[in-house]
C-alpha cells in the first residue's frame, strides 16, 4: 500500500475529507501533527507528535516514521504546517518546495518583500515591532491602508485604517490579538512584527491550483461576489467558475504563474488571493496548500467515465505523481462561509431544513458549538459554519447560497460577567 504524509494541525476539518478519499484509493495516509507527545494518541490517528517551532526534531520525527514504510508523497495542510512539509519532503527525496520558498509562503512580509524585489504590482509596505507606538508610525503614513498579522489565517486580526485616529486604533486592536495566549503559545516569531500595508481597492479573486516542476495548472478560479473594502475582511462566497472576462482570467493566472516563479514554489497544491485594481492585478498571497476547512468540499471534479473525485483525492493522486490533468470540474459550484453576527453565547441555529430546501443548495454545515461564546472578526478565528450548492450557473449559485443564508436565524445569547465577592 502507498503512504502519504499529511502534515498539518490538529484541529482542521480537511484531514477527515483525505482520509475518506485515501480509503477510496487504497492509499495510507501519516499524519503528523502539533498533538500533544506526552498523551499516548489522543486523537487516535497514530499521528507523529511534531513541533513546529522545533524544526530538526520535527523533521527527524518524520523521517523515523518513513523507516516503518516509505513515503511516497507530502501535502501539506494550513500555512503553518507548509515549511515542515518542505523540510522534511527534502530530506526524503520527495517533490515539493523549497523550504525557503514555503516559509515566504506563509508570511505576508516575505511575500511582499519577494514579490517587490521582482517588480511585480504591489502595494507600499512598512513592517512595525508588535511593541512599536502607532503614534510615532501615522505620521509616516498614507492613507488608507490596512493593518495585518503576518501568519493569523481567515482575515484574522486584518483591519483597514482611513485616517491617523482609525490606525491608532487598528494597531493597538491587532496587537491586543496578537498578545493573547492562544497566539504566544505557538511561539512563531512572526506573531512579533505587524504588517502595515496600502489598501488595494477592486474585486477579489482566488485561484486554487496545482504546480508542476514550477508550472500553474489553475483548477478553480473563484469570484467573491460581496465587496471586501474593511473595516474587516471577512470573506463570504466563493463561486466558480469566474464571471470575469476570459481576458482578465487569463490575466490573473499570468500574474499568479509570475508570483510562483518569484517566490520559489515548485511542487503542490497553491491557493493565491489577488485584487483587481482598475486594469492591474495585484497578487496579494500565494499559499503553498489548499484552500482551507470545509471549503475545498465547493470543488469536484470528473474522470472520463464520469466518476465523482474530491479536491482531496485529486491532491492524492497528484502527490502520488499521477497525471491528473485528464480531471474536468464539474458544473458552477459556490460555499457561503456563514458570518457571526455578533458576539455572544451561540445556542442554536433555526431553519436549517428550509435552507437546505433551496434549490441547488447540496448541504447546510454548522459547525459552530452550542453554548461556546462566538467571536466575530477581527478577533474571532472562525465561522458559524457553511452553505454548499451547486448549480448550472454561477449566477444561480450566488442567488441559492444568499436565498439559503436569509433561512437561517441563529440564536445567541449575550454573555454574562460574573463579579466575584471578597467576601
Amino acid at each position: 500500500m502507498k503512504r502519504i504524509l499529511i502534515v498539518a494541525t490538529t484541529t482542521g476539518y480537511q484531514t477527515r475529507s483525505f482520509g475518506e478519499a485515501a480509503e477510496r484509493l487504497n492509499v495510507e495516509l501519516v499524519f503528523a501533527t502539533d498533538r500533544c507527545h506526552q498523551i499516548d494518541d489522543p486523537w487516535r490517528d497514530a499521528a507523529v507528535p511534531i513541533r513546529f517551532y522545533d524544526e530538526d526534531s520535527s523533521v527527524q520525527a518524520i523521517v523515523e516514521a518513513s523507516r516503518v514504510g516509505p513515503i511516497q508523497g507530502i501535502i501539506a495542510v494550513g500555512d503553518r504546517p507548509t515549511r515542515i512539509a518542505a523540510l522534511a519532503a527534502e530530506a526524503l527525496g520527495l517533490p515539493g518546495n523549497p523550504p525557503a520558498a514555503a516559509e515566504i509562503s506563509r508570511s505576508k512580509l516575505a511575500t511582499r518583500q519577494c514579490l517587490a524585489a521582482a517588480g511585480l504590482r504591489a502595494p507600499w509596505f512598512q513592517p512595525a515591532s508588535l511593541e512599536a507606538d502607532p503614534r510615532a508610525l501615522v505620521h509616516e503614513l498614507p492613507f488608507p491602508c490596512v493593518v495585518k498579522p503576518l501568519a493569523l489565517s481567515g482575515s484574522r486580526g486584518v483591519i483597514r485604517a482611513d485616517n491617523p485616529t482609525e490606525f491608532v486604533s487598528a494597531f493597538e486592536r491587532l496587537r491586543r490579538i496578537l498578545s493573547e495566549k492562544s497566539v504566544r503559545a505557538a511561539r512563531d516569531p512572526a506573531n512579533d512584527i505587524i504588517l502595515v500595508e496600502g489598501f488595494v481597492p477592486g474585486q477579489e479573486f482566488a485561484l486554487e491550483g496545482l504546480v508542476d516542476k514550477c508550472r500553474l495548472r489553475p483548477l478553480a478560479l473563484f469570484d467573491k461576489p460581496d465587496p471586501l473594502d474593511g473595516p474587516f475582511f471577512e470573506e463570504t462566497i466563493y463561486v466558480t467558475p469566474s464571471r470575469a472576462p476570459l481576458e482578465l482570467q487569463r490575466r490573473v493566472h499570468d500574474s499568479v504563474q509570475s508570483a510562483i516563479t518569484a517566490m520559489g514554489l515548485r511542487h503542490g497544491p497553491i491557493h493565491a488571493e489577488c485584487r483587481v485594481d482598475q486594469d492591474d492585478i495585484v497578487v496579494l498571497e500565494v499559499a503553498a496548500r489548499p484552500i482551507g476547512g470545509l471549503c475545498a468540499k465547493a470543488l469536484r471534479f470528473q474522470n472520463g467515465t464520469g466518476d465523482t473525485i474530491s479536491l482531496e483525492e485529486l491532491l492524492l493522486r497528484h502527490a502520488l505523481g499521477e497525471c491528473t490533468d485528464y480531471l474536468s470540474r464539474e458544473s458552477a459550484s459556490g460555499v457561503m462561509m456563514v458570518p457571526i453576527p455578533g458576539r455572544g453565547i451561540y445556542r442554536r441555529a433555526e431553519g436549517i431544513k428550509a435552507a437546505e430546501m433551496v434549490p441547488g443548495v447540496e448541504g447546510v454545515r454548522i459547525t459552530a458549538k452550542p453554548d461556546h461564546v462566538l467571536i466575530p472578526l477581527p478577533e474571532g478565528a472562525s465561522y458559524l459554519g457553511f452553505i454548499f450548492a451547486r448549480r448550472e450557473t454561477s449566477d444561480e449559485v450566488v442567488r441559492a447560497l444568499r436565498a439559503a443564508h436569509g433561512k437561517l436565524k441563529v440564536v445567541i445569547e449575550r454573555e454574562v460577567k460574573t463579579v466575584m465577592s471578597d467576601k
